[in-house]
């Protein structure tokens, strides 16, 4: 099956995306059928902030149309903060859209997670996965959550994470670990990765990049089916 993904939102996830999906299809043995196209960043966090999610469903759209002329099955959304109009988008999509978000929730309790603490965008946190946790508690960080999504979206527009920011982010895990409870810290903003690979803050984390990464190459092996059929 063709991927399309739609990357630059930031760069260094879509990066990522990359790195990893065809580092699991290599290791299938499998062939890799991929298109990217570019977002931009900049409108994503503008539409974001605002909650204009017409405005960047109709954006998406529009890129997800060149997926589709470009032979690709389905559609995904390099972002997770970037899945905050995903409805929106998925009702005028000329692809079926996989979701980042949809699959986490039955990856937590496979894990035996009874609690998680989340990290990523402060709509993310806020909304605790968009309210699609209907198996697994989600925790955030307390005191200084608006500070946490700043700091994150700094670093994702920056494609870096200064020493700073990863103290920051590994402080932020450890008191939702030790003071409310979550049993692992979810990297639920696909650019965590600039400040957590290569480094162990000292407990257990998930990458829900790793499980959107997953079920697109099942999809592109042909060992999983399309969620549903194309809306737009």
């Amino acid at each position: 099956m063709h991927i399309g993904l739609i990357g630059g939102i930031g760069p260094a996830a879509t990066l990522v995306y990359y790195q990893r999906l065809t580092a699991l299809m290599r290791d299938r043995g499998k062939k890799l059928e991929l298109t990217i196209v570019q977002a931009s960043a900049d409108e994503l966090v503008a539409n974001n902030l605002a909650d204009d999610r017409t405005a960047q469903a109709e954006i998406y759209a529009k890129l997800i149309g060149r997926l589709k002329a470009a032979g690709a099955d389905c559609a995904a959304i390099t972002s997770l903060g970037g899945h905050f109009c995903y409805p929106e988008t998925e009702a005028i999509s000329p692809l079926p859209l996989i979701s980042g978000v949809t699959p986490l929730d039955t990856y937590f309790q496979a894990q035996d997670l009874g609690t998680v603490g989340l990290l990523g965008t402060e709509v993310v946190m806020r909304t605790a996965l968009y309210g699609q946790l209907k198996q697994t508690r989600a925790v955030t960080p307390q005191g200084n959550l608006e500070e946490v999504g700043k700091t994150y979206l700094e670093m994702a527009l920056s494609g870096v994470a200064t020493d700073a920011m990863r103290m920051f982010f590994f402080e932020a895990g450890r008191h939702m670990i030790t003071e409310q409870g979550a049993d692992a810290i979810v990297l639920a903003g696909t650019d965590l990765g600039l400040a957590f690979d290569g480094h162990d803050p000292g407990y257990k984390v998930i990458d829900a990049l790793d499980v959107h990464v997953a079920l697109l190459a099942d999809l592109a092996s042909g060992d999983a089916d399309l969620p549903q059929v194309a809306k737009g």
